[in-house]
């Protein structure tokens, strides 16, 4: 009778170690998933963060320093001032170009208002002439002929035959009656020649 109390707690205290041990291994694996588990959510995170980051087939990993950063604004600053020294020079072409353009302008209002002035005074010789010619051609219609004759004889034959020209015929022909036969031919000549080369058509 007294075998079966001591088998029954041989088998209580194999139970309670049993348990006991469980319980161990039990609370160990717990711990251990835990203080494991922070660590592998962490790093899933991170993997799925730099997935999100960078698109999948995106062949540069190159992260961007501040020294690249730098070089990057170094050359924009090159490049600006191309730009700049470029605008410029395109500046100063175009006031070079407006201040030719002024100048020329001055200088065509000056040749033109030059035009204006010669083909006036032109206009006025002309006019003078014109005048002139035509006070000694009355001044030549008033003499009488035999008077007039030796004059026309001494002058030039085209000379005397632009005078005859702008006499009235009559006057013009008592003038030709009296010169000599040789310079009442040239003059002749000359007056009947002078509208030969004007064109008929």
């Amino acid at each position: 009778m007294k075998q079966k109390p001591v088998r029954s707690l041989r088998k209580r205290l194999k139970a309670g170690a049993l348990f006991w041990v469980t319980s161990m291994l039990l609370t160990s694996a717990v711990l251990r998933l835990g203080l494991e588990i922070g660590p592998a959510i962490a790093l899933e995170n991170e993997t799925s963060s730099a997935a999100v980051a960078e698109p999948a087939g995106s062949a540069d990993t190159r992260v961007v320093t501040p020294d690249d950063l730098k070089q990057l604004m170094s050359e924009l600053e090159v490049r600006e001032a191309a730009v700049e020294s470029r605008e410029r020079q395109i500046e100063e072409r175009l006031k070079a170009l407006q201040t030719a353009d002024a100048a020329i302008e001055e200088k065509l209002t000056a040749m033109a208002e030059a035009e204006a002035a010669l083909t006036e005074t032109l206009a006025i010789a002309k006019s003078a002439s014109e005048n002139d010619l035509a006070a000694l051609t009355s001044v030549y219609e008033k003499m009488k002929p035999k008077e007039a004759a030796p004059l026309f004889e001494a002058m030039d034959p085209v000379f005397a035959a632009g005078f005859l020209a702008r006499m009235r015929p009559e006057v013009a022909a008592g003038i030709m009656a009296k010169l000599s036969p040789d310079a009442a031919y040239s003059i002749s000549v000359i007056l009947a020649g002078r509208n030969a080369n004007v064109p008929r058509e």
